[in-house]
């Protein structure tokens, strides 16, 4: 059978991420920062490197809900004899799907597409093989659709290819899949170019969900790991055994946590094998040198989060994963002009289980070891690579799906070209439009939206904030000014610009940025008042959102109530209820809406405000359908 490439569609439960939050992301976006000693000093000079300001120019998406319905989702399918692979181009191109002829399903496969809040501008969902690029975190394409085609690969072998333009780095990438005739390896050759002659902080880690079983044991050829859980410390520990306990198998573990292993000069590669030795085996080529296991644990809350985000009783997951550093919390210097290339293989593995399962550790690591290099040598990967670099500029043979038009932007801007990776003006946009019109002509359009009128995207790198400095002045120039401001950290250039986009037209966007910059917590809440009194539909339910926590956080808890019963009685807004209720001093009510039963559909991962507000509500114990809590420190 030859190597084959179709488009398929496939029905599942979905609930769909829904229209972006309009309101720019001030906040920090950066992930979380590490406390750690002991470090080699390229791995401290890493995680100290590179964190994001925030997730701008990209917008949050946090419109989505838990009310699935079948939906038919686009599917491209590369197959030979021996594997399928399936990849979501509407879904950041994850790998959804990798079924072997004789081992069947290798990867966790979500029967359900339910975002959360996990991703870096919110939205995201488990399962599969997703491409992290950008920042510490799940990137904001996780949910977005990216660009896919059909490219000839090596031997004449059709790839699947998906790539896009990552925005918070201004880089594009691409991930190239393809399944040589008669492989038991699918092949992913993926390339991060920086094409401006500037260097660009670097990031990517290859998230891979696998099935967990209680005797599911995750391998790697180290003896050390960088621990990392949620109470923020970086350590360096033994591996398996540390503190009494094998952390080898997952399902042992109370809490999640994320084990980087050190895999110093030995062939990269992790798998993760079930009771009878098989299971999913990664490499690569030696620049993805990174390796990681992350588990939730089987604690209450890692249990929690396990049902929330799939279907509860279609068993759980965990994850394996392969990145440029030793762990996620660093960044790596792209210089101007270079590239990170690399090859990855991702295929079935049976070990004698044995040994896979052995006290021995290293009898383990080398059972796995010796099954890997007899199936697929690392010699065989470097020539791989080799063999489909050259294919890498080739230009797609036929377009299979689109992503956004921000690339063709930044083309248009800087006049760059991106080789295998076309752009096309074609995809140029509304969004897309106001800053078109602006580079073209120095000015935005004419006439200027009106204030309750959403101004648009912003754009913050240095030469958009050039021409914005340079514009003709107007409240949108002014206000999208602020955001590239505050996005390069200068505050009081942000302040400015923003109440200088209130003077020239009294605006809810400026005004609402402002709140955001005040640490009187009674002048932001006013500022939000205010801001709310100019916006109407959908731009006023997220603008309220934030205005009730400010409200609250200023102690004017009857106000905030007030607000609230402007807005859908959203699983957030009832949560916010409860707490201004408890502020007010009516215990009963807030304890009401908790035992009436609602779900905050954005959650955040890590985030512990159901379990605080429940313990100032009462001692009883925090019933299940609350209980997210990912460690210890939060019991």
């Amino acid at each position: 059978m030859t190597t084959t490439v179709r488009r398929i569609m496939i029905t599942l439960p979905v609930a769909l991420p829904g229209p972006d939050n309009p309101l720019p992301p001030l906040g920090e976006a950066a992930g979380p920062a590490a406390t750690v000693a002991g470090a080699p000093p390229d791995m401290a000079f890493q995680l100290s490197y590179g964190r994001l300001a925030s997730v701008l120019p990209c917008r949050v998406q946090d419109g989505y809900d838990r009310a699935r319905r079948p939906r038919r989702v686009e599917a491209i399918q590369l197959a030979n004899d021996r594997l399928t692979a399936t990849v979501l181009p509407g879904w950041g191109g994850r790998l959804y799907s990798l079924v072997h002829r004789d081992h069947g399903e290798l990867l966790y496969r979500n029967p359900v597409l339910q975002p959360a809040n996990f991703g870096l501008t919110g939205a995201w969902f488990s399962g599969g093989v997703e491409w992290n690029s950008g920042s510490t975190g799940h990137t904001t394409l996780t949910c977005r659709p990216v660009f896919a085609g059909e490219a000839e690969g090596p031997d004449g072998t059709p790839m699947v290819r998906i790539w896009e333009w990552e925005r918070t780095r201004d880089l594009p990438y691409q991930v190239d899949f393809w399944l040589p005739r008669g492989s038991d390896f699918l092949y992913v050759g993926v390339r991060m170019r920086n094409p401006h002659p500037h260097e660009v902080p670097a990031y990517w880690w290859s998230n891979i969900a696998v099935p967990e079983t209680g005797r599911t044991r995750v391998l790697a050829p180290a003896g050390t790991a960088w621990h990392f859980g949620y109470a923020g410390r970086l350590e360096q520990v033994p591996i398996p055994v540390w503190d009494g306990l094998d952390r080898s198998y997952p399902a042992r573990a109370d809490h999640a946590a994320d084990y980087f292993f050190e895999l110093g000069d030995r062939r990269p590669w992790i798998a993760a094998l079930d009771g009878s030795g098989a299971g999913l085996v990664h490499t690569s080529t030696r620049s993805l040198h990174g390796r990681k296991l992350f588990l939730w644990g089987r604690g209450p809350g890692g249990r929690r989060w396990q049902d929330w985000l799939t279907e509860p009783g279609t068993g759980g997951y965990l994850e394996i994963q392969a990145g440029l550093a030793r762990t996620q919390l660093e960044h790596v210097p792209l210089p101007g002009g270079g590239e990170f290339s690399w090859l990855e293989a991702y295929g079935p593995l049976r070990a004698d289980p044995a040994a896979a399962h052995g006290a021995d550790w290293s009898e383990a690591v080398r059972a796995a070891e010796e099954e890997l290099a007899a199936r697929l040598p690392a010699a065989e990967v470097s020539a791989a690579w080799r063999k489909w670099r050259p294919h890498a500029d080739q230009e797609p043979v036929r377009i299979l799906a689109e992503g956004s038009g921000w690339g063709a932007l930044e083309v248009a801007r800087a006049g760059v070209t991106t080789p295998g990776t076309p752009f096309p003006r074609s995809t140029l946009g509304a969004g897309q439009s106001p800053w078109l019109t602006l580079l073209t002509t120095g000015a935005f359009p004419r006439p200027e939206p009106s204030p309750g009128a959403d101004p648009g995207h912003s754009l913050v790198s240095a030469p958009w904030r050039r021409l914005l400095e340079r514009a003709p002045e107007t409240w949108v120039t002014a206000y999208h000014l602020g955001v590239a401001a505050w996005h390069a950290q200068d505050h009081e250039g942000a302040v400015r610009a923003w109440r200088r986009s209130a003077e020239l037209r009294p605006n809810p966007w400026a005004t609402r940025c402002l709140a955001r910059t005040t640490a009187n917590p009674d002048e932001r809440a006013t500022l939000y008042l205010t801001a709310l009194r100019r916006t109407a539909g959908l731009v006023r339910e997220r603008l309220a959102a934030e205005a009730a926590v400010a409200l609250l956080e200023a102690g004017r808890a009857a106000e905030c109530l007030a607000v609230l019963d402007t807005l859908p009685a959203t699983g957030r807004a009832v949560l916010l209820r409860a707490r201004a209720l408890l502020a007010a001093g009516d215990r009963d009510g807030a304890r009401a809406l908790f035992d009436a039963g609602f779900d905050v559909d954005d959650l955040r991962e890590g985030e512990a405000v159901l379990h605080d507000t429940w313990s100032r509500l009462t001692t009883d114990p925090l019933p299940g359908r609350y209980d997210f809590r990912m460690h210890p420190d939060d019991a």
